[in-house]
């Protein structure tokens, strides 16, 4: 059972349009600095869930400024990211669920301007913010989860300059370190996966509301900066495992059919080479263990593919309009944010 703690005197059933879940594991003074942020927002209607995965460090003593209304819920081992924000916005009664890492620090009308996108584009209720490089100014830490048809997703435009920052459009997915879904629906289709602890999470949830005919923009009036894997880090064996195993999973779970087929050589094309190369770079090993941890798990994967097509009313071809067809779009890790279709006032079709 989790410690919950709550900082305001305010009731639980005066619901807030927002609820905001932060999940911590040694954040350290980044947990600080994001808490501030929060409290800063000229958006005042909103909650915030912190989950605390069992940290060591003592960050939640470190807390200074808090948003008026935050609950602190302490859990007793590390849930890892994916559970933790599904225990979160299961605490939470906002209509809208956002989603902020504890390394990113949001820009005071970050709240303001997420509600701001889902009012003007109510067709695109999913939301990707604009992610500044935190300890590289200047650079970009993301502008929206991108998904090449072969079955390899990124965070578009990550280490490139922020003259490539696109317009407001439509992408795949949020990156989930800065992210709004509306609640009901994300709980809905299961919130995230929790078998994969963290990586990639992301993008399968982005990857399941397309399948159920939910869209996402990206609007670069929402900002935050992001120090990206400052807290797991980015080239660990720890994250290169999980990138491999859940990436094969995401793939596998999400891809219509008819696109599997098509993309499924070039997926077995670019892992070779990815093995390949780890062996120069020193991934092989953890590469190769999420490969066979990926291939260990597909047959509860493949029963959630089930469940996920019963749910589904996208076509493939709806599909097909929202994925990167570029490898070298993939390869140079750049955004692929696309105008908004001429026709979304309406929802997708079915099949």
């Amino acid at each position: 059972m989790s410690a919950a703690e709550t900082s305001s005197e305010i009731p639980r059933d005066a619901a807030p349009a927002i609820t905001v879940v932060v999940v911590n594991y040694n954040g350290g003074d980044y947990l600080r600095r994001c808490l501030n942020s929060l409290a800063a927002q000229t958006f005042a209607d909103f909650e915030t869930i912190l989950v605390d995965n069992a940290s060591s460090d003592g960050s939640l003593e470190t807390l200074e400024r808090m948003p008026v209304r935050t609950e602190i819920l302490r859990e007793p081992e590390n849930h890892g990211f994916a559970r933790g924000n599904n225990i979160g916005a299961r605490r939470g009664s906002g209509e809208w669920l956002v989603l902020l890492n504890p390394d990113a620090i949001a820009e005071r009308d970050w709240l303001a301007n997420l509600m701001r996108a889902v009012r003007e584009r109510p067709t695109h209720r999913v939301v990707a913010c604009w992610q500044g490089a935190l300890l590289e100014p200047g650079k970009l830490d993301g502008v929206g989860d991108c998904y090449l048809a072969y079955g390899y997703g990124w965070r578009g435009g990550f280490g490139h300059g922020e003259a490539v920052s696109p317009e407001a459009g439509e992408c795949f997915a949020p990156c989930g370190a800065a992210a709004m879904y509306p609640r009901e629906l994300f709980l809905e289709l299961g919130g995230f996966d929790e078998d994969y602890f963290c990586y990639h999470e992301d993008v399968d949830i982005g990857f399941r509301m397309w399948l159920a005919g939910e869209r996402c923009q990206f609007d670069p009036r929402c900002r935050v900066s992001h120090a990206g894997s400052a807290i797991t880090g980015r080239a660990s064996d720890f994250a290169v495992f999980h990138g491999a195993r859940n990436g094969l999973w995401t793939y596998v779970k999400n891809m219509p059919g008819p696109l599997l087929v098509v993309g499924f050589p070039m997926w077995l094309a670019g892992t070779a080479a990815i093995l390949l190369r780890g062996l120069w770079t020193g991934r092989f090993p953890a590469t190769f263990r999420g490969l066979v941890a990926a291939v260990g798990g597909l047959g509860a994967q493949l029963e959630k593919r089930r469940e996920i097509r019963r749910l589904r009313v996208a076509r493939a071809a709806d599909i097909a309009r929202v994925l990167c067809w570029n490898p070298l779009t993939f390869l140079q890790r750049k955004p692929c944010v696309r105008p908004f279709p001429e026709n979304a006032g309406g929802g997708l079709q079915d099949e």
